[in-house]
């Protein structure tokens, strides 16, 4: 397209879309159990940096109430606050990988703390080993005894981020729901972090993935899990290999049924819901705007 950029023309063609779903985003319900419509800002990850503003303002404009936080992009923590004012955004939660949070905790605190902020959300463990640890804790899977580290190291966050008024959680992958001597490390992370000082954002997507069952784990650990994480797949191709990981779908678009875990979730303690789209499959915002229509319109 001469003289437009294939950035440009996304952009463009999402703040259409947006525009043109605004009367509508804000006259449909929330979602099936009464919650405001949430989006994980990793979602938009390319376009953050290069219009920070616009985009969230898209997003409030598709019917997007509240997100969680992937970074920043050295926005400071009052011009981000003002931005998601702006936009008509609340932002609950960020996330933080191991590593991060143990370099500098409370500098992050003290970040989401003027955000307003609800939650510190872990999104990816760490390494006992401290040399691991500070690498970034990529190479051999965990071990049951990195993961019982990890819950032990949940607990101390979590003591330092209830002492700041706020509630400190994490977020799972796979790797959590695949067994190590036969035991699931979910679980064990699960039996040993203190309920008072850590709490489980579920993302249902790669629970399913892994290998568990969402409905299972809302139905026995009600008072555990209070954010939720909503992402779909593509059905595995024939042709792909045993490491291939799945291709996003949006939502209802995939392989996932929504409905019962909705149903288990609303017997449950779930206070904020985001969708996270990682990959798409068309202009970002048109993509949004679907996964927005079926959690708005699904039914329980």
């Amino acid at each position: 397209m001469a003289g437009q950029t294939r950035r440009e023309f996304l952009r463009g063609t999402g703040a259409a879309i947006a525009g043109a779903a605004l009367l509508d985003a804000r006259s449909l319900p929330a979602s099936p159990f009464g919650l405001p419509l949430g989006l994980q800002l990793y979602s938009v990850r390319e376009l953050l940096p290069t219009d920070y503003q616009g985009t969230l303002k898209q997003l409030a404009a598709l019917g997007y109430r509240e997100v969680e936080a992937a970074g920043f992009y050295k926005h400071p923590a009052d011009e981000v606050k003002k931005d998601m004012q702006a936009a008509g955004l609340r932002c609950v939660s960020g996330h933080y990988p191991s590593s991060e949070l143990h370099a500098r905790i409370d500098e992050i605190i003290a970040f989401q703390k003027v955000l307003g902020a609800e939650y510190i959300i872990c999104s990816s463990p760490g390494r006992k080993d401290a040399a691991a640890q500070a690498g970034g804790g990529h190479g051999a899977p965990l071990t049951l005894e990195d993961w019982r580290w990890n819950a032990s190291d949940f607990n101390t966050f979590g003591k330092k981020v209830k002492a700041a008024g706020m509630r400190f959680g994490y977020h799972n992958h796979v790797a959590e729901f695949q067994q190590i001597d036969g035991v699931v490390p979910y679980d064990e992370l699960l039996k040993l972090t203190d309920p008072a000082l850590v709490t489980m954002e579920m993302d249902c997507g790669w629970v399913v993935v892994g290998g568990g069952d969402p409905v299972a784990y809302l139905k026995k650990y009600p008072t555990r899990i209070s954010m939720l994480h909503l992402k779909d797949f593509k059905p595995k191709e024939a042709s792909a290999g045993a490491s291939d990981g799945p291709k996003a779908a949006e939502l209802g678009r995939g392989t996932i049924d929504y409905r019962p875990i909705f149903a288990a979730a609303r017997g449950g303690q779930i206070k904020h819901c985001f969708v996270e789209q990682e990959a798409f499959n068309m202009a970002p915002m048109e993509s949004l705007k679907v996964d927005a229509d079926y959690f708005r319109s699904l039914t329980v």
